[in-house]
């Protein structure tokens, strides 16, 4: 239960953690985004870690001079890229026998699902979109691993969608972190961060559901 708090309170003040964390190790900052976005990204059980309020919170502390904004970027894309690559490696190696796995403490089975459906539907682009949708965006190079997608085309969303999601929300937070207003209502941005896009996606993954089970039913 206390890790769980401390994950709770990290990711809603992640601001204050982040910022203590620089201003106690300094550079070491950029192996610790490294290794979070990493592992939410690259590890199928770590779906819970922080990812778009981690961008946007560092890009308003690069806003304030506390990191290089460079940097930062440069390290969290390729973190990004490389735990896709790791995941999707992950996918192809277990492969069909995903399905059969049980929900359990380290396989979020609803997530996969989730995942799942999203892929049916909207194929490789998935990848792109599910790096702005939490637990999803940890499931979806998973889902094309065990879907065999090709690695070329895979490599080439995932490079697309890391760009676009880093730089996009990352650059948001540089520009817009610090305002008053922003700074007033951190919380609840952290939480909108959080809760909109993955309503969105078990929305999505409902709709995929509701159109697989519509054709089974045509085409018995």
């Amino acid at each position: 239960m206390e890790i769980i708090s401390f994950l709770v309170d990290f990711i809603l003040h992640i601001d204050k953690h982040l910022e203590a964390f620089v201003i106690a190790y300094g550079p070491w900052v950029y192996a610790l985004l490294f290794a979070i976005v990493f592992v939410e990204t690259g590890v199928v059980v770590m779906p819970f870690l922080p990812g778009d309020s981690l961008l946007f919170i560092v890009g308003a502390l690069c806003g304030i001079g506390l990191m290089s904004f460079p940097i930062a970027c440069v390290i969290l894309i390729a973190a990004a890229i490389l735990g896709d690559q790791c995941n999707f490696t992950i996918g192809r190696y277990f492969g069909p026998k995903v399905f059969q796995w049980e929900d359990s403490r380290f396989f979020n089975k609803k997530a996969f699902d989730q995942a799942h459906g999203f892929y049916e539907r909207y194929g490789g682009v998935t990848i792109i979109l599910a790096r702005f949708m939490p637990f999803i965006r940890t499931f979806a190079p998973f889902v094309a691993g065990v879907a065999a997608m090709e690695r070329g085309k895979f490599t080439l969303f995932n490079v697309v969608g890391a760009l676009i999601w880093v730089l996009g929300i990352a650059t948001a937070g540089y520009f817009f972190g610090n305002l008053p207003l922003v700074r007033e209502h951190l919380e609840k941005i952290i939480w909108g961060l959080i809760l909109i896009p993955g309503l969105i996606a078990i929305f999505g993954a409902w709709r995929a559901g509701r159109a697989e089970k519509a054709r089974a039913t045509i085409n018995p």
